[in-house]
């Protein structure tokens, strides 16, 4: 469903800790078998996300993507709107595409297209 939130990621200092520790709370699983090594969670019903090291100068936080249609036209309109691109449009392994976005008060969130 285009414009809904499809997928959650954790930025974090040690992911192999912070993955650990959702996945011990909730239940949820860790799934690291991919081509990027990502720490995929797996929840039991509802949406699901991962874990990446966050870049040296952040803070730990999380990260919304949202499902769109046309990445392109979602990075013109957010430019449009005040906002701007962090990470450019990019294909990822399994043929997904995504961006990281911020919004005009520098809070940042990913748009994904699936193939």
């Amino acid at each position: 469903m285009a414009n809904s939130v499809a997928k959650f990621q954790i930025l974090s200092s040690d992911p192999d800790q912070t993955a650990k520790f959702y996945a011990s709370l909730f239940g949820w699983r860790v799934d690291t078998k991919n081509k990027l090594g990502y720490r995929e969670l797996k929840t039991s019903n509802g949406i699901d996300g991962g874990v990446w090291p966050a870049p040296p100068e952040a803070h730990d936080f999380v990260q919304l993507f949202i499902e769109v249609d046309d990445i392109d036209a979602a990075i013109e309109k957010a430019s449009a709107l005040g906002g701007g691109v962090i990470v450019p449009k990019s294909a990822l392994p399994d043929g997904d595409t995504m961006a990281i976005l911020r919004d005009p008060r520098g809070l940042t969130f990913g748009v994904m297209a699936r193939r």
